[in-house]
């Protein structure tokens, strides 16, 4: 297929074509998560099981896609850009209540893992799915995974900044904990780790605090409140 099919425009039952564009592509990223994240899995769905799950024609799934992979690509974004606003608030909120590192930490992940793993069919699209598909997906997986270590990185600067965490070049460290992260989270809602979510989001903030705050070292800012 060299390109998508050309989109209707004007009004149609009171909604402006780009309204309805929206909703067809959301009915079949819907269906996309349900496929792809439990059975039979991206690589066993085709274009026809995709449109029957989403109410929807082929010929409306290429006015919007133009391959399968498009919309793992689609979705794989949406499911992080889910768990990057459940941090982004859990952070807003904490700085606005001025939580030292350890609670803000803790906010965080426990706003990101309570949403990564709300759904096991994110997971799924995050860790398992997106794997291994093409260069371009490996690309993406790469690239999200980035806007995370720059996530960790920042705000290991600002801790810094206030004292509470030792002054350092972080990337290193930020990209192994982000592995980290995503290794236990997965395996933990894979069954594989006997703990409680809040038992999983102790420990990350543990190694994470354990990162920031090597031996020898203690907090100069707050009072040396942790």
């Amino acid at each position: 297929m060299a390109g998508r099919l050309k989109q209707p425009t004007g009004r149609y039952g009171g909604r402006t074509a780009e309204e309805r564009q929206a909703e067809r592509r959301a009915r079949f990223l819907d269906a996309a998560l349900q496929l792809f994240g439990d059975s039979p899995g991206f690589r066993s769905t085709t274009v026809a099981a995709l449109s029957e799950a989403a109410g929807l024609s082929t010929r409306q799934f290429y006015e919007e896609f133009r391959t399968l992979e498009d919309v793992l690509a689609a979705l794989h974004l949406q499911v992080n850009d889910w768990a990057e606003e459940a941090a982004l608030a859990a952070l807003a909120d904490a700085r606005e209540r001025d939580l030292p590192l350890a609670e803000r930490a803790t906010a965080i992940f426990r706003a990101y893992a309570a949403n990564v793993t709300s759904d096991p069919r994110r997971i799924r699209i995050t860790f398992v799915e997106i794997i291994g598909v093409s260069p371009r997906l490996e690309e993406q997986r790469l690239a999200r995974r980035a806007r995370w270590v720059d996530f960790i990185c920042a705000e290991a600067a600002a801790a810094a900044a206030l004292g509470e965490a030792a002054p350092r070049d972080y990337r290193i460290a930020a990209t192994a904990f982000i592995g980290s992260v995503n290794g236990l989270l997965h395996d933990w809602r894979a069954g594989w780790v006997d703990a409680t979510l809040d038992e999983v989001v102790e420990e990350l903030v543990r190694q994470l605090l354990g990162i920031l705050r090597p031996a020898g070292w203690f907090p100069q800012g707050r009072g040396g409140a942790a």
